[in-house]
């Protein structure tokens, strides 16, 4: 073989072996581009549930323990996929991560741990056996009842109570309880009111179909028949719940769980069943979430009471919980049973009576009374018609209110706080007492003005103040269960009735209103609890008030008002948090001290480094970052030029870097140079639209303060010199696919990230922008970012400012918005520099800031065509006037 044949077999050779090397290469490159994306949506992922846990914790959200357990194990389930993929794109060198992480979840797993236990007791127990020390076994209310019996030989009904040992072995014996947590688990949103209600749907459904198991009926049926033997043959029941927790200090659960009235043998195990599952009930599960209750903290114990069949019957708060009714006690009263007045189903009698001295009544309204409900011939109750002469007749006679309100005061005195008694005359006049809890006294929000004068007639006024305030919002009528669950947040809501099924709606409505219902009512219980302005017994607001519209409610002066009305805004109850002091509140701010805190800021320090990660946020911040080096790292060191950074041909005079990670650039070309033309990345051609959108006409016109302050800062911080050598100085760097894009920059003295995923599926699109740094002092630069943050949050962003650092995210809107908001990111990149030297100087940062604000309006405004350049010029956009 001549020599030109042998070299032309070995340039063949090595042509081969070229292109295998590259074939390799690109197929290894490939690989750590999934692993990146993976690590990618492993930290969107973080972050969402960081972000969840934050708004928990400012009580912008309503959340459940079980909810904190899934948000927080997801967390970090994701920092572990993060760990892992970065593990593997960097073998052993990144091998730290794996020991802190199963640090925190040896820190945050005891904080989880789900606090349930095996109840000892009996599964029934005769009510004359029942008091407060074993409240635990038979529920606050069955407690506070049996104790009046035995101890202050008041008349109560014979009966006896399921405890909760019994409710635990039913929800053992029948594999609910893991059914339950798995379901309140998958809970999405708790402020979300569908899936709340296709939740409480299914829950409840769980408990009527399960079987209750064999000895726990037995011993249900067992007591029954013993109870049987005492009095008359067909014996009915009234089942109450009593849940255990219903005493909790200023924790109400009014109107919550389920009663069951009427009640045969027959029905025994049904209407326990329908009790059970009032634990699961709308109302109920709402309730809980908004103040922070752990489903665990609260099993279901049911009071089995002889059912007394009453004339008349009513609810007695042993004082006034309205501010300045300390001197009163309130009784409310209707012609039957009481479920009239609890329900708020009709209209009642009221009396308040002195509490100092002897009783006295110190004023009464008599209302007009149609019905009344009384006990069915075969099972549960019927309405009936009352006769014409009981309308306008008073339920109570002066003896018999009398009569109560010595024995409530009594009951207070035992019980040394304020109480909530039902209580019923029985077919011969005999006073019984059917339940009895604490009265919750909400403290007053306010200073109460009542004689602000208001300019123009109110649409409606008169009724009664069940919950005092003054509140604005626009009127949503409930008539139906879909009105309930399209009632928008910051509405007033308006019913007929006064309704505990309303209860769910009070953590989003600003006020309530309805035509009937009474201040000793379960929903106004909780109006006051929540601190939600209540008026009722406004007869004929559904008719009067519009469908829709602004509407101003003064509860304390029993008025509505179209518009808002100024004047009255400042008796606007204070926000409550309504969850401080909860067991779900104290977990989640435990198992945040793990999660949430960001202790690794700065990627060049010395100490950012595997070994100190010390939160999930630690080791999804580290592991990101990481990310992005090593990928870029296997590029950069790669002599083959796709995978090696392009710079971009544009007349921006800065440098611009682009490394195509996948499929980013339309058509692979020869040459360290690419053009816009054949980019395709989705993202960075909506950042890049923003970016030129608007010429940056340079810096600001600087005083001599903000000079110095700049020159101050760049001689004792050398870092935050341009000149001196560090990765992002001279290059800003474009990491593309098609539907993703990661910018890192420095502009000058201050450093800008920005990443985002966008693409048809709404649900994976996102934009997280990063901004930190300047050459002014501390207060120049957090006066910047605070600007930039309020400009921000006005384009949908939310925005975390932590000193002179922003972190700002897009997330889950369409691929155009999407777009919308990465071209104001790039408009914000260059228009943000060298601002923070003005930032002292009140007049010219309001000419700066209205000029931002309107042409990141016209960007955000403008369409882009797909070569990436605006339809509008940017000579058209450009305000010259403003700058």
């Amino acid at each position: 073989m001549g020599w030109f044949d042998r070299l032309f077999g070995r340039s063949a050779a090595k042509r081969e072996n070229r292109i295998r090397d590259i074939a390799s290469l690109r197929e290894e490159f490939r690989r750590r581009y999934e692993l990146f994306l993976s690590i990618i949506r492993a930290n969107n992922q973080a972050l969402e549930v960081m972000s969840e846990l934050d708004a928990g914790l400012r009580g912008e959200r309503l959340f459940g323990m079980a909810f904190v357990r899934s948000r927080s194990l997801t967390a970090v389930e994701s920092a572990r996929t993060m760990a892992m993929g970065l593990m593997d794109l960097a073998p052993q060198k990144y091998d730290a991560l794996a020991d802190r992480l199963a640090k925190m979840r040896e820190n945050i797993e005891p904080c989880l741990r789900l606090r349930t236990s095996e109840r000892a007791g009996p599964f029934v127990l005769d009510f004359s056996k029942a008091d407060r020390e074993r409240a635990d076994l038979v529920g606050g209310k069955m407690a506070s009842l049996a104790e009046l019996a035995s101890v202050m030989r008041v008349a109560v009904p014979e009966g006896f109570v399921i405890t909760s040992a019994g409710f635990m072995h039913f929800l053992k014996m029948t594999g609910l309880q893991e059914r339950i947590q798995e379901g309140l688990s998958s809970l999405a949103s708790a402020d979300d009111m569908d899936d709340l209600h296709r939740l409480s749907q299914h829950l409840q459904q769980m408990v009527i179909a399960a079987e209750v198991p064999d000895d726990l009926a037995e011993a249900i049926y067992a007591a029954y028949d013993d109870l049987a033997q005492r009095h008359e043959r067909q014996l009915h029941l009234a089942m109450r719940s009593s849940a255990v927790g219903e005493d909790f200090a200023s924790i109400s659960f009014a109107g919550q769980y389920r009663t069951e009235l009427n009640v045969s043998r027959e029905s025994l195990l049904t209407a326990y069943k329908e009790v059970v599952a009032s634990k699961y009930g709308l109302t109920a599960m709402s309730y809980r979430l908004a103040r922070g209750i752990a489903d665990e903290e609260t099993p279901m114990c049911v009071g089995c009471l002889r059912m007394i069949n009453a004339i008349r019957g009513g609810v007695m708060y042993t004082r006034n919980p309205m501010p300045g009714g300390e001197e009163e006690l309130l009784l409310s009263a209707v012609f039957g049973l009481p479920k009239a007045v609890v329900d708020g189903s009709a209209p009642s009698d009221l009396y308040a009576m002195r509490r100092g001295g002897a009783p006295l009544i110190l004023r009464s309204v008599v209302a007009e009374k149609t019905f009344r409900f009384e006990c069915g011939p075969v099972e549960g109750v019927r309405k009936v018609s009352l006769p014409e002469s009981q309308h306008r007749a008073s339920v109570l006679s002066v003896s018999q209110a009398m009569a109560l309100a010595e024995l409530g005061l009594a009951i207070e005195a035992f019980y040394n706080r304020p109480m909530d008694v039902e209580w019923a005359f029985d077919a011969i006049d005999n006073l019984v007492l059917l339940q009895c809890r604490p009265l919750t006294i909400a403290e007053p929000s306010l200073e109460i003005q009542d004689d602000v004068t208001v300019g123009g007639g109110a649409l409606v006024s008169g009724g009664v103040t069940a919950s005092r305030g003054v509140a604005v919002g626009n009127i949503h009528k409930v008539f139906k269960e879909a009105d309930m669950l399209s009632f928008p947040k910051g509405a007033v809501l308006v019913a007929r009735q006064s309704s505990p099924r309303l209860a769910p709606l009070l953590s989003r409505a600003v006020a309530v209103v309805a035509e009937q219902g009474s201040v000793t009512g379960h929903l106004a219980n909780v109006a006051r609890e929540f601190g939600v302005p209540a008026l009722f017994g406004l007869t004929g607001a559904l008719e009067i008030l519009p469908d829709a519209g602004v509407v101003t409610v003064d509860a304390d002066n029993k008025a509505i008002f179209g518009g808002t009305v100024p004047t009255l805004l400042t008796r606007r109850p204070r926000p409550r948090n309504l969850m401080e002091g909860s067991t779900v509140l104290a977990t989640l701010k435990d198992v945040s001290r793990h999660i949430a805190p960001l202790t690794l800021i700065d990627p060049d320090s010395p100490a950012f480094r595997a070994s100190n990660c010390e939160t999930v946020h630690d080791v999804t911040r580290f592991c990101h970052e990481k990310a992005v080096h090593e990928l870029f790292r296997f590029g950069k060191h790669h002599e083959n030029p796709e995978f090696s950074g392009k710079r971009l041909v544009t007349s921006v005079t800065m440098q611009w870097w682009v490394l195509d990670l996948s499929d980013g650039i339309a058509k692979e070309m020869p040459g360290k140079y690419v053009h816009l033309d054949n980019i395709v990345s989705i993202p960075m051609r909506a950042l890049w639209d923003g970016i030129i959108a608007v010429p940056w006409q340079g810096p600001p016109a600087i005083d001599g303060r903000g000079f110095m302050s700049v020159l101050f800062n760049s001689t004792m911080n050398r870092s935050l010199d341009p000149a001196m050598p560090s990765h992002y100085s001279s290059r800003n760097y474009f990491m593309i696919s098609k539907n993703f894009c990661s910018l890192h920059s420095r502009f000058g003295y201050h450093f800008a990230q920005v990443e985002s995923m966008v693409s048809e599926h709404a649900r994976e699109n996102y934009a997280s922008f990063r901004f930190q740094g300047g050459a002014a002092d501390d207060m120049r630069r957090e006066r910047r970012v605070a600007m930039v943050g309020e400009l921000l949050e006005l384009h949908g962003f939310r925005v975390d400012l932590r000193e002179d650092r922003l972190a700002a995210r897009l997330e889950r809107l369409s691929r155009s918005d999407m777009e919308c908001g990465l071209r104001v990111l790039g408009y914000l990149l260059m228009h943000t520099r060298q601002l923070d030297m003005i930032m002292n100087n009140a007049e010219q940062v309001a000419l700066v800031r209205a000029r931002l604000q309107r042409e990141m309006d016209q960007v955000s405004a403008m369409r882009c065509r797909w070569t990436g350049v605006p339809e509008q010029e940017t000579a058209e956009v450009h305000d010259s006037s403003l700058v």
